[in-house]
């Protein structure tokens, strides 16, 4: 049998999506490696139109180019044309809009649920491709319980015809760590608390800095990781505090080293289809306060301190919890690292494949 996988992911920029089908393909080529998928059986296809990608290593996936399109024009009408009767796998929310013989790893329905966060082109393009992708793939795949009740309420889906399969931590725990960066960036100087900014007002940066005017401790350090200009909080009236570093963009390998060093990581999302972050900060040993909507409690189980991302005193109030109970960090430290095990990429893969014959 052949599969092909929908492979526009490595002609994009790597964000949320992206990571996880590169982490799902890189999972699949290693199940062939190790005999749970018989090559003699199944080959796997990576399909991308005819651009400059960003490379995989794989040992036994095959990654073609094809076509003359790009974008949304090259997925639903070239992709679908070569594919015809055979096996796809799309893993980042789009794939050809008719076609049947398809499974399709669908996020989250933030497009339908927060509309508003969206363009109108952007927003109306995607309810109509999601709504397509619904009806007509052979299977939905999706991330979390909580994004499976929200494809079933927006897109009128069978809620027991959707997948539920979790995402992994391997890339984060196994991935190399830039040991002298903290050092090297004066963050050893002082403790500090850790938060990855976004423009997106799903991710509720602000309400991390508004938090901060709560706070009774000067002793800690804010440290921001990502690719956010701090200027655009003045124009909401928030002036972030003197003991604000911003670090802009930041790579796996000095993440890796910002998780493992940090007194605490906050992330109070509105809405998450999964939530990747705080998963890579348990499995490498940083307390979490995190939001409590969404997928998220599916991720931090009974490992974290939760906090309403509506009010940022409430945030502000449970850091100053782990600051006065150094033994609820510890016990917090011990369950994230519990909790962080259950999820594997290696395990997702499985399931994905799995799919394929079910």
């Amino acid at each position: 049998m052949d599969v092909f996988i929908n492979g526009r992911f490595l002609t994009q920029s790597v964000t949320g999506v992206q990571r996880y089908a590169r982490e799902v393909v890189k999972a699949l080529d290693k199940l062939i490696d190790i005999g749970y998928i018989d090559r003699s059986k199944y080959s796997f296809y990576i399909l991308t139109p005819n651009l400059s990608i960003n490379e995989l290593h794989l040992n036994n996936i095959t990654v073609r180019k094809i076509g003359k399109f790009k974008g949304h024009l090259w997925e639903q009408i070239e992709l679908p044309i070569y594919v015809k009767g055979e096996m796809l796998l799309n893993l980042c929310n789009a794939g050809p809009g008719l076609k049947k013989e398809q499974i399709t790893v669908i996020h989250d329905a933030a497009v339908f649920a927060n509309s508003s966060n969206f363009s109108f082109i952007f927003r109306n393009w995607y309810k109509a491709m999601l709504s397509a992708q619904a009806k007509f793939s052979k299977k939905i795949v999706t991330v979390s319980e909580f994004s499976r009740d929200e494809i079933t309420k927006y897109l009128k889906h069978e809620k027991e015809k959707i997948k539920v399969i979790y995402e992994g931590n391997e890339h984060i725990t196994f991935g190399e760590e830039a040991t002298d960066y903290i050092e090297n960036k004066g963050l050893d100087k002082k403790p500090y608390i850790l938060a990855v900014s976004s423009l997106n007002p799903n991710k509720n940066f602000s309400a991390i800095v508004k938090a901060m005017t709560y706070l009774e401790s000067n002793e800690f350090n804010i440290v921001i990781a990502g690719g956010t200009d701090p200027k655009v909080f003045s124009q909401d009236g928030i002036d972030l505090p003197d003991n604000v570093i911003h670090l802009g963009y930041v790579s796996d390998s000095e993440l890796k080293a910002l998780y493992r060093n940090a007194f605490c990581f906050v992330y109070p999302s509105f809405y998450e289809g999964f939530g990747l972050p705080p998963l890579e900060a348990m499995s490498l040993g940083c307390p979490i306060i995190l939001s409590n909507r969404a997928s998220l409690p599916e991720v931090g189980g009974k490992a974290v301190l939760y906090c309403n991302p509506d009010k940022p005193k409430d945030i502000a109030d449970e850091i100053q919890t782990l600051l006065s109970n150094r033994d609820l960090r510890n016990e917090l430290i011990e369950k994230g690292l519990e909790q962080s095990s259950k999820f594997s990429w290696e395990n997702c893969a499985k399931e994905l494949f799995n799919s394929i014959n079910d």
